[in-house]
């Protein structure tokens, strides 16, 4: 049994906020912010926007490309580190607003969420053990993101990708993935407070404690190194090279790690993927975004060998490497 991505849909909140939105906030420039990320603008939430009602409105958008009801999945999986609440799982509020009855629980791998979660899904799917199964990533960073801050503040979006992986006698779909992790490092990218370790208190919220906190200049020379090597392994266990690859689908986190990956694998840039310029990083909802938008622009057609790879808190990294079978047809939002 094969499994194939059947369904994809994306959502962002309708509010903007551009460099020039920044400059007001904070010592900075849009020549800066994009000389240094490649990023021009981000969607952020409103206070009634959540994790939950984006990933919804992905979700609807998926189901409706796969021709299923809600009722049909027999599993929801879902990547965030901005969940609604501590608990319960966020997917258990998709699940209720989608008015599915299925097995549903979250996934904490940080921007290599989606990435995690596919691979979840086909081990699922490829034994024979579910049928349909809906895979979320979602961030709602900009409501743990310190403004003040303009090491984090210029990076972070948010949004929510979709995807329903179903069983299939057509080969193709899901060919590799590879999966990794190195939990010696958390202060690179962490949260500091707001877990049981250090619970929030009034004294480190005033430090900015339960704001997101990264080490740039190491979380940098971790991707760079990361994204091509983790690429190439899901690319052997597919067996395919990097010129196999008709697009490549990298984590939309800086335009610099982009290049940098792109170089390892020796791709051209008309084979690359990146839309950072107008969502940032948007964590584990960047690459089913990117995914969307790549459809939608003709550049994702049945037979085509795609790519993806993504690297995050934790530090995790992931790829797979896939070739579509899906009709694409109509996918305007």
């Amino acid at each position: 049994m094969y499994s194939a991505i059947t369904g994809w849909g994306m959502a962002v909140p309708e509010n903007i906020l551009t460099n020039a939105d920044l400059e007001r906030l904070v010592d900075t420039s849009d020549d800066w912010i994009v000389s240094r990320t490649g990023i021009r603008e981000r969607h952020v939430t409103t206070p009634d926007e959540t994790s939950s009602t984006l990933a919804i409105r992905a979700s609807q958008q998926a189901l409706a490309r796969a021709h299923l009801a809600p009722t049909d999945l027999d599993m929801i999986i879902l990547g965030t580190v901005t969940g609604d609440y501590s608990f319960p799982a966020t997917a258990c509020l998709v699940q209720d607003g989608l008015g599915a009855s299925c097995a549903a629980f979250d996934i904490q791998a940080a921007c290599t969420g989606w990435i995690y979660g596919m691979v979840m899904a086909h081990q699922f799917v490829s034994t024979g053990a579910a049928r349909n199964v809906l895979v979320i990533g979602v961030e709602v960073l900009s409501k743990i993101t310190d403004m003040r801050d303009r090491g984090t503040c210029v990076l972070f979006g948010d949004g929510a990708g979709a995807t329903v992986v179903s069983a299939s006698d057509t080969p193709g779909g899901v060919l590799g993935w590879t999966l990794g992790a190195d939990g010696a490092r958390p202060e690179q990218l962490y949260r500091k407070a707001g877990g049981a370790k250090h619970p929030i208190t009034r004294e480190n919220i005033d430090s900015h404690d339960p704001y997101i906190s990264m080490m740039g200049s190491e979380v940098f020379k971790f991707a760079t190194r990361t994204m091509g090597t983790a690429m190439e392994e899901a690319l052997v266990k597919a067996n395919l090279t990097a010129h196999d690859i008709d697009l490549f689908i990298p984590h939309q986190a800086n335009l610099r790690i982009i290049e940098a990956a792109s170089r390892r694998l020796e791709l051209p840039p008309e084979k690359v993927f990146v839309n950072i310029e107008r969502y940032g990083n948007t964590s584990a909802a960047a690459v089913p975004i990117a995914m969307c938008e790549a459809i939608d622009q003709g550049r994702i057609m049945p037979g085509s060998r795609v790519g993806c790879v993504a690297f995050g808190a934790g530090l995790t990294w992931g790829a797979i490497a896939l070739q579509w079978t899906a009709p694409v047809g109509d996918v305007g939002a």
